[in-house]
């Protein structure tokens, strides 16, 4: 018995060391396993350093390269002012000595004026002294200079002769005649002295002469200081002129004092051709008014989006008090995203959504122990990219929902790339693991892959398995929530206006332009004036998630804001401002912006196409008038319809808004030939029929997969069809027959494939094909037939040819249409 038990005891230990070495064995291979997937994640992070270094340097030789340009620029820049300040000093010499030679003309003229009144003086002194020693006055005359003045009216008047003297001559021609002297009234004024009224008055009246030739003197001396005192002055024109960024051409010759017609010539110079209402800008305007000797300084204008901006200080950090922190629910479509937020707030949002899709982003904010947290929750599916991309800008921690069955998808990664370019820490919610297809290691190891390394594995990404359905694990990825948040110190100041994000924006048929708004900063209340994008207002009402009205709402609380102007852009940045004339302001401002870009825009763009549609040729176009019930989605269905377009089809979007499908849209269908898309919105009757009138196209829709297989189905309809040649058979020609009447017939015998009677055929002798045609006839023996296999004779007659020849083949083919991709 006791050797029996030794023997037992042996084999005992013999299978327990055999079952030990194999442990030993099977733990060696996971060792190798477990070193090799080092190995190969070592690689996977040499690879990504490498390209990160490869990254850092294109970067560095890109900003070299623009250090380059700039510094050319500014060289450009230097010349360019070197050769403005050398003509506005030519400018300045040729002004000087023009003023220069206009002053050494009023002097010329000044003296050759004071000759003149010389020599006026001196002949009336001579004259006075002739009349003093003979009586009367001389009748030499000094010839007048020729640059005197005008006549004076005194001078006229004295140079009359006297009306007395007149008299006597009369008298004496009278007393002649009595006598009988025959002498002539002629002959009478020449014997007799003659008298002018300036001698009559200087004799008979030298007290009145006297004052009337002092007034007259002093009067010329008067007339030529005023003649010096009056040169010609040259108007000062301005040096140093302020303008805005942009200046008519009107305004400018305003400003400068230049005629608008030099203006315009000197631009033509310069190859702009300009109007005299069109706009230039600084640095054209500073070179035209750089022609005429004129330095332009460009004016700091504040605009109103400054002025906005300069509100928005920086806190100080004794203001700031801890809040909330904004999480982002993201991955992959069904992974359980809604679900999970579901379970965490207790309600059922899922199956009130089409097809169990989120269909826009929703805000809600849950209560953990005594602590809140705002969850932001982003549609799954991929043509939402926008959406989501918009969900991560606003957040502070992305949650990443995985399913254990499914593993990392496409949605996954691109959620994963969203969240590290908004620069946000991650933890990964394994969801589903209570499916007995539950994989959780696989999650991981695909993490992995992805540069997440869970903290089990010596990362830093936290994972928390859960079970949305079951509400297993809840409670840890709240904590954990919470964990992260602590660690990142999020703070914001209460008590300031508020700044937030436009989370997302609809029209609302009884309460008008609806916004979900995601606090930042500060505190929005009820009554203030609000701007956000081209929207403004005055919050007339706010709403919670669970539609409580709110009197305010502090950092990282969501409501849903009632009175804007107009529906805004999901993702624009609201601003609380003091009064409503500087949000109204800001909002014309960025709508005029707006408009000049569309304009030089539209015009690019219709140039752009001009050229492409002739370069294409028949380029197709599918026009879509895209309406959805929020902002989001109608962005979002225009980008996922718009990828749609191939090298053939384009998709154009020609408008996408808000709200239901009206009359104007269908007009503007009937107007473009487009079709009208409508997500989650339903057309009034009155459209309906209008549609029908003008034979317009109108699809409806609640899930965008349905959409997406439609505009496809629409973009083949719209391809011209392709075809392919299918060769049928040859038949080689032995001999021919000339009929009268038919033509020449060939006798041939099929060598492959089939002749068949509908076929196109070709003729090919010596290797080039002669002719191309249709088969007019096909004939075995006496009978026609509608093909012939190989192996058989037949005699084929071919339309409009008659020169076939022994030795000939006959190629029989068919195009067949191909279904468009």
């Amino acid at each position: 018995m006791s050797d029996i038990n030794v023997y037992v005891t042996t084999k005992k230990v013999r299978k327990s060391a055999e079952s030990l070495l194999d442990k030993i064995k099977a733990l060696n291979k996971d060792i190798d396993d477990y070193l090799n997937k080092i190995k190969d994640m070592e690689n996977a992070f040499k690879q990504q350093a490498k390209e990160m270094e490869e990254r850092k340097k294109a970067e560095a030789l890109k900003a070299e390269k623009a250090r380059q340009s700039q510094q050319e620029g500014d060289t450009r820049k230097a010349s360019r002012r070197q050769e403005d300040r050398r003509r506005q000093e030519e400018g300045r010499k040729q002004e000087d000595s023009r003023r220069q030679e206009d002053n050494r003309r009023q002097e010329e003229k000044s003296r050759r004026q004071e000759d003149t009144r010389k020599q006026e003086e001196n002949r009336r002194q001579e004259d006075n002294q002739a009349v003093q020693e003979e009586g009367r006055p001389s009748r030499k005359r000094r010839p007048r200079p020729k640059d005197k003045p005008a006549k004076n009216v005194v001078d006229e008047f004295f140079s009359q002769q006297a009306v007395a003297q007149s008299k006597d001559k009369k008298a004496d021609v009278a007393k002649g005649k009595e006598e009988g002297f025959a002498k002539t009234s002629a002959e009478t004024g020449k014997a007799k002295a003659q008298k002018t009224k300036k001698d009559y008055w200087e004799e008979e009246h030298p007290s009145v002469y006297n004052k009337l030739l002092r007034e007259k003197e002093k009067k010329n001396k008067n007339a030529q200081q005023a003649a010096q005192q009056k040169a010609p002055v040259t108007a000062e024109r301005k040096k140093a002129i302020t303008i805005g960024d942009r200046i008519t051409v009107k305004e400018l010759s305003e400003t400068i004092g230049i005629q608008v017609a030099e203006i315009i010539k000197h631009l033509m110079k310069l190859g702009v051709l300009a109007t005299i209402n069109q706009e230039l800008d600084y640095d054209t305007a500073a070179l035209v008014a750089s022609e005429f000797g004129i330095e332009l300084e460009k004016k700091p204008t504040v605009s109103f989006e400054e002025m906005l901006v300069q509100e928005d200080v920086e806190d100080d950090p004794a203001s700031l008090q801890e809040r909330p922190p904004v999480v982002t629910v993201m991955g992959h479509v069904d992974h359980g995203k809604t679900s999970l937020l579901d379970a965490i707030r207790n309600s059922r949002v899922t199956e009130q959504e089409a097809g169990g899709i989120t269909q826009h982003i929703g805000a809600y904010m849950v209560e953990v122990n005594g602590k809140y947290i705002t969850f932001i929750d982003t549609p799954g599916h991929e043509a939402f990219t926008s959406m989501r991309a918009r969900g991560a800008k606003v957040t502070d921690i992305a949650v990443l929902v995985v399913a254990a069955d499914d593993g990392v998808m496409p949605q996954t990664i691109e959620a994963i790339n969203h969240a590290r370019e908004a620069n946000v820490p991650i933890i990964v919610a394994i969801n589903k693991i209570d499916l007995p297809t539950a994989n959780p290691e696989r999650v991981k190891r695909e993490l992995a892959e992805q540069g997440l390394l869970v903290e089990e594995w010596g990362g830093d990404t936290i994972a928390v398995p859960v079970s949305a359905l079951k509400k297993q694990g809840i409670d840890n990825l709240l904590e954990m929530i919470l964990l992260v948040a602590e660690m990142q110190e999020l703070k914001a100041n209460p008590n300031r206006l508020a700044k937030g994000t436009i989370i997302e924006a609809k029209l609302d048929k009884g309460r008008g332009p609806v916004a979900t708004v995601l606090v930042q900063n500060g505190t929005l209340r009820v009554g203030d004036a609000i701007v956000a994008g081209t929207a403004y207002g005055r919050v007339r009402a706010m709403m919670d998630h669970n539609g409580r009205r709110l009197e305010s709402a502090g950092p990282s609380v969501p409501v849903e804001v009632l009175g804007f102007s107009e529906v805004p852009e999901a993702g624009d940045i609201l601003y609380a401002v003091e009064d409503d004339k500087l949000a109204r302001q800001v909002a014309e401002e960025r709508k005029e912006k707006m408009k000049e870009a569309s304009a030089r825009s539209a015009l690019k763009a219709s140039l752009d196409d001009l050229f492409n549609q002739i370069e294409q040729g028949e380029l197709k176009e599918l026009k879509l008038i895209i309406k959805a019930d929020v902002q989001g989605t109608a962005e979002a269905v225009k980008q996922a319809l718009e990828r749609l377009s191939t090298d053939k089809v384009r998709i154009r979007t020609i408008h996408s808004g808000v709200g239901a499908i009206t009359e104007s849209d269908v007009m503007l269908a009937s107007a473009s030939n487009a079709i009208i898309i409508g997500f989650n919105v339903r057309p009034p009757s009155s459209v309906m029929e209008l549609a029908e009138k003008e034979k317009i196209d109108i699809r409806l829709y609640r899930v965008i997969y349905d959409a997406i297989e439609d505009v496809k189905a629409a973009i083949k309809g719209m391809l011209e069809p392709t075809y392919r040649e299918v060769v049928l058979g040859h038949a080689e020609v032995r001999t021919t027959f000339r009929i009268s009447g038919v033509g020449t017939v060939a006798g041939c015998y099929v060598t492959d494939g089939k002749i068949a009677r509908s076929a196109q055929v070709r003729i090919i002798r010596d290797g080039i094909v002669v002719h191309e045609g249709q088969i007019a006839s096909l004939k075995r023996f006496k009978d026609d037939v509608r093909e012939v296999a190989a192996g058989y004779e037949c005699g084929v007659g071919i339309s409009n040819f008659n020169d076939i020849k022994e030795g000939d083949i006959i190629e029989a083919f068919t195009q067949e249409e191909v279904q468009n991709e």
